[in-house]
């Protein structure tokens, strides 16, 4: 398969106000839920569109609190790169099954790295890198 580069391209625009920007990024998630059929077959996940598409709503809710036009046009303009480097094919699977599989970004949740490191646990040490597929 080929791919064309500027295919999803999009150039970077600004919101003028909150309506415009909510426009945008339900936009954006309309792309994605759309394209987790082609992203399944795209990348032979083991996983169903269901899922995907129950983990890109997770991803858009984590969001959801976000109100200031500037920072949704950063979060938006950050989630289309991903929209478009996955539909291009240029994400290997483990980076695809680590945006889903930990969406959270593999960071903490009870505590900093130093917190964690004077109480001698290191919880994520056990969590592999990769899959190794």
């Amino acid at each position: 398969m080929t791919t064309i580069p500027a295919r999803l391209a999009r150039a970077t625009t600004t919101s003028s106000n909150p309506t415009e920007a909510r426009q945008r990024v339900i936009s954006l998630y309309r792309n994605w839920y759309r394209s987790a059929p082609e992203i399944c077959s795209l990348y032979a996940l083991n996983v169903s569109p269901t899922y995907l598409r129950h983990v890109i709503r997770q991803k858009f809710e984590r969001n959801r609190s976000v109100t200031d036009p500037k920072i949704i046009d950063i979060l938006i303009a950050k989630e289309r790169m991903e929209y478009q480097e996955t539909m291009n094919c240029w994400k290997m699977n483990d980076q695809l099954l680590g945006l889903f599989i930990h969406p959270d970004g593999g960071k903490p949740v009870d505590g900093t790295f130093l917190q964690r490191f004077y109480q001698g646990r290191d919880e994520q040490a056990v969590r592999p890198a990769a899959t190794g597929m």
